[in-house]
């Protein structure tokens, strides 16, 4: 029997696990993860010495013992949220009688194609488990030996509690598998891609099971006529340096002219960490005398998620220049204004299009777990479904339950 039958086969398991059941092994699996720490370091170190430490997707290839601690937070955290299913989203009765109720269930397999982060194996199984789904993974290359660790370790668990293994899959590495998870009709029901644009586009325009964006993030803060220095420092050197290689880190700095005397201020903290800026004209010529690492803007400069220590300057002279801006280079991900100005945020919020928009707030919050969701399986950047850190509520479909007494109909 292959994989696809097996997962299929484990998802129907799942309709009769009860929530107990399922925390269990979610705390179970929160104190694997710790107690076998050494183990997923050593084969995560066989991935890392693969790879360039230069290279941006070291930092999310990276585990460390403070990293898996904090996975079994999320995990356990995950375990103590309400579950999302069998929730009466509608219930009716007809004149006839007939009665009809509007039930949360389970998608039922999931396949997930991601990139060199170990730590998503660990996220998306506590939230498909939770949510009732099986899942297939399909991680890259450079993260297998970390990855088959895991879901090893993974799959002790869940048959130490008797449940089937198979509730969670890790494909082989290489394109071949990614492209028969692409193509399993009827045995996979939804696929989530985790990764940079490439993959993402790869996935949209190949696979015959729908799919659920997780879109690039070319995040973009705004400060504006009215903002507050104080708050502009802390907010920019948090949102572009707190981790330059996750999607939520900030991309490109849009400042209102009349504000170009405070970039210096507003930057200056951004050296520590050797950001190289590339400003436009303006903003190249305030920043030129005190920022050592300043390049010229061109026109890539803009609309680029760079995954670096790097950053764009856009200089605009109103918030409908900067709203207009941002929809023309923004992937819809995470966008800020800083602003005191009531009318101004209140613009903004309504005309950027984005799943999260935020006011006097660092753009690094976009994650599930800063939203109180547990953890995440992804941002989804587009509108159909799911919008945002999707979670448990995300994960799961609906079905339509009724119940009559003999009724035909004429």
């Amino acid at each position: 029997m292959n994989w696809k039958q097996n997962s299929l086969n484990a998802s129907r398991t799942l309709n009769l696990v009860t929530d107990d059941t399922i925390n269990q092994v979610l705390v179970g699996l929160a104190d694997a993860a710790v107690a076998n720490t050494g183990h997923i370091l050593t084969e995560n170190a066989k991935d890392l010495s693969m790879m360039d430490q230069s290279n941006p997707m070291y930092d999310r290839l990276l585990l460390s013992k403070e990293r898996i601690e904090g996975i079994a937070a999320d995990i356990r955290n995950v375990a103590g949220l309400s579950s999302p299913l069998g929730k009466v989203k509608m219930e009716t009765e007809r004149p006839n009688g007939m009665k009809i109720t509007k039930v949360s269930v389970p998608f039922g397999v999931i396949g997930i194609i991601y990139e060199a982060r170990p730590n998503v194996s660990f996220d998306v199984f506590s939230l498909c488990l939770k949510s009732g789904n099986a899942c297939v993974l399909k991680g890259g290359t450079d993260a297998y030996n970390s990855n088959k660790a895991i879901v090893e370790l993974i799959q002790q668990v869940l048959e130490k509690h008797g449940l089937d293994k198979n509730i969670v899959t890790l494909l082989p590495a290489g394109r071949e598998a990614t492209t028969d998870l692409m193509n399993a009709v009827g045995y996979v029901d939804l696929i989530i891609p985790r990764g940079g644009k490439g993959l993402i586009e790869f996935v949209r325009d190949n696979s015959r099971i729908p799919v659920i964006e997780t879109g690039a993030g070319i995040c973009h803060t705004y400060f504006d006529e009215f903002g507050d220095i104080e708050k502009g420092k802390s907010i920019i050197f948090n949102a572009k340096t707190r981790r330059v290689s996750v999607c939520n880190a900030l991309d490109c700095l849009v400042i209102h002219a009349s504000r170009l005397k405070d970039l210096p201020v507003l930057c200056a903290k951004l050296a520590e960490k050797k950001v190289i800026i590339y400003a436009d004209e303006p903003s190249y010529a305030v920043l030129e005398a005190t920022y050592p690492y300043l390049e010229r803007a061109v026109a890539e400069s803009f609309g680029t998620e760079f995954l670096d220590y790097k950053m764009s300057v856009k200089t605009i002279s109103s918030v409908t220049e900067a709203v207009e801006h941002i929809s023309v280079n923004s992937s819809k991900h995470s966008e800020c204004i800083i602003s005191e100005n009531d009318q101004n945020i209140q613009y903004f919020d309504k005309m950027v299009d984005a799943a999260c928009v935020y006011t006097n707030v660092s753009t690094a919050f976009t994650d599930g777990a800063q939203f109180g969701l547990g953890a995440e399986i992804g941002i989804s950047t587009q509108k159909m479904h799911a919008r945002g850190p999707m979670a448990l509520e995300e994960l799961c479909s609906y079905k339509w339950i009724i119940k009559g007494d003999g009724q035909t109909r004429s």
